[in-house]
């Protein structure tokens, strides 16, 4: 094949016709991120399920300087599994959101009890050092007992 036939119909230098400011695709999936779930294939087995997202980032809500982690989700299902890409994108929703390192964590517990419902859930946040101070913060959940 040659190179002139592999060439894209998209210019990699092509710019809008207008100074309109373009949302990308991406932005767009972040924005309307939303933490979907699917029923527990093994509803009643007891197993654990691991996702770690090293590229976590969020705004400091004093300085405004940007924080940088690696999330560690654990968790027992109930009834329902979060979807891979919808937890990528929720955790891509706080890369411009001012708010603490605590308050981050405890967020992410809590909007994922809420989607999830799960018997158990830990999350933990190893936030890269800044001016000499190394921060995590784990948070757990745990069903009540019915």
């Amino acid at each position: 094949m040659s190179n002139s036939s592999m060439q894209s119909d998209i210019s990699p230098t092509a710019t809008p016709t207008d100074d309109t400011p373009q949302v990308k695709y991406g932005e767009r999936e972040i924005e309307e991120g939303q933490l979907i779930t699917f029923p527990n294939p093994r509803v009643g087995r007891r197993y654990d399920i691991h996702i770690t997202l090293p590229e976590f980032t969020c705004k400091c809500p004093f300085s405004g300087y940007p924080d940088f982690a690696t999330i560690y989700l654990t968790y027992v299902p109930n009834e329902r599994v979060v979807e891979l890409k919808a937890i990528k994108l929720y955790i891509n929703s706080y890369r411009d959101r001012y708010i603490s390192h605590e308050e981050s964590i405890n967020q992410i517990l809590d909007d994922f009890v809420a989607a999830c419902d799960p018997l158990e859930a830990t999350i933990k946040g190893d936030f890269h050092p800044r001016g000499n101070v190394h921060t995590v913060i784990e948070v757990r959940h745990t069903k009540p007992q019915t």
